[in-house]
């Protein structure tokens, strides 16, 4: 059988006496995308902490590709093939948008403090070759972005700040992207084209899987290969959208009778 992407098993995490997420399991294929669905407060957040390092688990692991990354710090799991947006923009807006991408480099390249004084050439050398590898990253995801690209990320549209987030996620050569709310503050065209841009950006990289947290129900329903629900900390249901949306715990919990009829 093929070794599992990422793997969670029994992972959970407590704050004193609040379990804010109890003993979930969890496996996503490589080149597949995964949705997690669960009214606020569920546990999702935290779920992508618990995967990203920024919380340890009280218990359970998370393995990548069969290896243990549980309790690894945040930088490392992320030099291992795992990156992540968040629900609120994380760009450096005075920045240029090319230069927002090449920051995602950071964990793949050498130069320091000490080799850009030392040896200015070789620090020349590398970021032009990691402005080179932006460009072409840029391009892939969108022809505007691209053409803009000397221009400060700050003056960009909700949808375009999505994009150039999943580029700088791009940039960091990831297994994995963890994308939370994505489609948060777009209207239902941008959120058609965030799913275009998503499966170009599988198409153009083999092997690569999402994991989503999103509360769009068309996205969920057209988009992922598996569903994963979240109420309480527990993962209350497991499949594709039209099987997990009719199951009375799943409605109860989170779309709602009528969500569910019109979605």
């Amino acid at each position: 059988m093929t070794t599992p992407l990422l793997k969670l098993s029994g992972l959970g995490i407590r704050f004193g006496g609040l379990v804010a997420l109890d003993a979930v399991d969890l496996t996503v294929a490589p080149s597949t995308i995964t949705c997690i669905i669960g009214p606020n407060g569920a546990g999702k957040s935290t779920l992508f902490n618990l995967i990203t390092g920024i919380y340890r688990p009280t218990s359970g692991t998370v393995a990548l590709q069969g290896d243990p990354i549980t309790g690894l710090p945040a930088h490392r799991i992320a030099a291992r093939g795992i990156a992540r947006t968040f629900q609120s923009s994380r760009l450096f807006e005075d920045l240029s948008i090319l230069d927002n991408v090449i920051i995602g480099m950071h964990g793949r390249t050498r130069t320091d403090v000490l080799t850009a004084l030392l040896r200015p050439a070789k620090s020349r050398r590398e970021l032009e070759a990691c402005a080179a590898e932006a460009e072409t990253i840029l391009r892939g995801i969108s022809d505007e972005l691209f053409a803009r690209r000397y221009q400060p990320a700050g003056i960009l549209p909700q949808a375009d700040r999505r994009r150039l987030e999943i580029a700088r996620a791009l940039a960091s050569h990831p297994k994995l992207i963890l994308l939370d709310e994505p489609s948060s503050g777009m209207d239902d065209r941008d959120t058609a084209a965030l799913m275009a841009d998503i499966r170009r950006v599988m198409a153009d990289n083999p092997g690569l899987s999402f994991l989503i947290i999103e509360h769009d129900m068309r996205l969920v329903a057209e988009l992922p290969d598996n569903v994963v629900v979240i109420d309480y900390g527990k993962k209350i249901a497991e499949g594709d959208f039209a099987t997990v949306r009719q199951l009375p715990r799943v409605q109860q919990a989170y779309l709602g009778q009528k969500a569910v009829e019109h979605a």
